[in-house]
């Protein structure tokens, strides 16, 4: 069985990294970086292993997913005993699941997250760490942020999710959540995130007033840029460019180039 096959039957499936990582006996950053596709080339052993997992007939009780990639099943998955229907979900369900279970929800349908794999969460703090620092030396009002952070996009019941990093300029919308559109969003792709953050969110973020959306494609070491006050078709960037910054009225570019380097070890073979 190929890697791709792997991916493949894991979003069929609906697997999280934890549940693949404990039947295979191998540690979850293993398997995060195989399947994510970080470790080019793999351990004879480790593949096995991972293909016995897959290959394996699966208990289907113990998971509480359907074959629909990234949605969670529409009855069990509450605790709390509610029963709906995808897309009759809200903030209220939402926020009656467990603490340890990261989802997002959109237009009442739930969508479950998984775990971030190293790469992810290194561009996560890098890219939140060159906000940071600019807005500190120009002494700005707005707030970077690192997800886990719930967003009350529409403001409305129906809609709560979680980008990976966000700024925000207008502090009297940011409460317990924030309420409301960010002006900035940045989401890190992953192999199960891919068409969420390019078609879902897209246009949830353009139709929500967010001003300015990064897609970052660790694999392609590229990224789209929408300036949606400008228009609706992005910029390409790769990793080794500096990325203008839309919402500051100062210019502003992060050398995405310094990011590169930092990160450059994720992508030596094991």
């Amino acid at each position: 069985m190929t890697i791709d096959e792997m991916k493949k039957k894991k979003r069929e499936i609906g697997l999280t990294y934890e549940q693949i990582a404990k039947k295979a006996g191998l540690p979850v950053g293993t398997v995060q970086k195989v399947l994510g596709g970080i470790t080019k080339s793999p351990r004879y052993d480790t593949l096995r292993a991972l293909e016995a997992v897959f290959t394996a007939e699966l208990d289907t009780a113990e998971f509480s997913y359907t074959a629909q990639p990234d949605v969670l099943r529409e009855t069990s998955a509450y605790q709390a005993g509610v029963h709906k229907k995808q897309g009759e979900y809200t903030i209220e369900d939402y926020f009656a699941l467990p603490d340890e279970r990261r989802v997002e929800l959109i237009d009442g349908v739930i969508y479950d997250m998984g775990a971030p794999i190293t790469i992810h969460q290194v561009l996560v703090t890098q890219i939140w760490e060159k906000f940071f620092q600019y807005i500190q030396e120009k002494k700005g009002n707005c707030i970077p942020i690192v997800s886990p952070i719930d967003v009350q996009l529409d403001r409305d019941d129906k809609t709560m999710v979680q980008p990976d990093v966000i700024v925000m300029c207008d502090r009297d919308r940011m409460k317990r959540h924030i309420f409301g559109e960010p002006d900035l969003v940045v989401e890190i792709l992953s192999p199960s995130s891919s068409k969420m953050d390019n078609r879902i969110k897209l246009g949830k973020y353009a139709n929500a007033g967010v001003k300015e959306y990064w897609i970052v494609d660790p694999e392609k070491r590229s990224l789209l840029v929408y300036n949606f006050e400008e228009g609706d078709w992005p910029t390409i960037y790769g990793f080794d460019d500096k990325i203008p910054v839309h919402i500051f009225p100062e210019e502003c570019e992060i050398d995405f180039s310094e990011i590169h380097e930092y990160v450059r070890f994720l992508y030596d073979e094991e």
